[in-house]
């Protein structure tokens, strides 16, 4: 009866107010979005950075009506790399977005940083992507390239050493390059948007300071396949997710036990599981 009330209260008002004031205000030069939401693993580019345990992550967008905007998103963290002691992922995000034809194209870099970590375990990534639709579907590519940097190099030659914190090649420097494509499909009257991806990582094949990664095996394919529902007249989205990587236990091996479940030698992080989710924008 309490949202009956409010329906009706509000439908009075509009009755009430001028013709003009009805219609549709003019677009905000600067808006404000964002999201809050848990997820039962924390998969980046395939590879579980809170070791298969659930997450809490949240962002927020400003953006301007030139096309340029800034942003920040975080997520804790666990298992995969110390991160010099870091549980949390901040991102740093800056960009521009301009149409070209009928879709658009964002240039922009995020500053991956571990707050309470060291400083080498920080790096940039500058990134392209180019998004647009096809009927119904939407469409999107991509590609990532960080330049050389301390958090990116191999350090270690393997987990064990790594497990042992000695360092096999301090200070090394590597580069990483991630390219990727998108498409997902609004299944109508539903509320129900069907998903896909597919990336590939080419970088380093060691790990970094403090046993983190980008690329753990220095190149490999994932990929993901699923669907979000949105929850009429909320602002929630449940989301399920199947994802995957190509990387083989034999090709990780030498990178036990870091790139193990728990860093105990058990189970991989990189392996196929499903992902859930339950979002609230803003």
């Amino acid at each position: 009866m309490k949202y009956l009330s409010l329906a009706a209260a509000s439908l009075a008002a509009l009755i009430a107010v001028p013709a003009a004031a009805q219609e549709t205000a003019p677009p905000k030069p600067v808006t404000v979005t964002g999201s809050v939401g848990i997820v039962s693993d924390y998969r980046f580019r395939g590879v579980s950075q809170s070791d298969k345990q659930l997450a809490v992550q949240g962002g927020l967008t400003i953006a301007h009506e030139s096309g340029l905007y800034i942003g920040t998103w975080g997520s804790n963290l666990a298992g995969w790399g110390t991160f010099g002691g870091a549980n949390m992922e901040l991102d740093l995000i800056a960009g521009y977005k301009v149409p070209v034809g009928g879709g658009t194209l964002d240039v922009g870099a995020t500053w991956y940083m571990y707050p309470g970590g060291f400083d080498n375990t920080d790096f940039i990534e500058p990134y392209a992507k180019l998004s647009g639709t096809l009927g119904p579907v939407g469409l999107t590519a991509g590609v990532a390239y960080a330049p050389k940097q301390e958090a990116l190099g191999a350090w270690y030659a393997n987990g064990t050493a790594a497990a042992n914190g000695v360092y096999t090649k301090p200070g090394d420097k590597n580069d990483n390059l991630y390219v990727w494509g998108d498409i997902s499909s609004a299944v109508p009257n539903t509320g129900l948007t069907l998903k896909a991806h597919f990336g590939y990582s080419k970088g380093n094949d060691g790990l970094g300071p403090f046993a983190t990664s980008v690329a753990p095996t220095g190149e490999y394919a994932d990929w993901l396949l699923g669907a979000d529902y949105a929850i009429a007249g909320t602002p929630l989205t449940v989301g399920v997710a199947y994802t995957d990587t190509d990387i083989s236990k034999r090709e990780s091996a030498y990178l036990q036990p870091s790139f193990s479940k728990g860093q105990d030698g058990v189970g991989t992080i990189a392996g196929a599981t499903a992902v859930f989710s339950l979002t609230a924008a803003f």
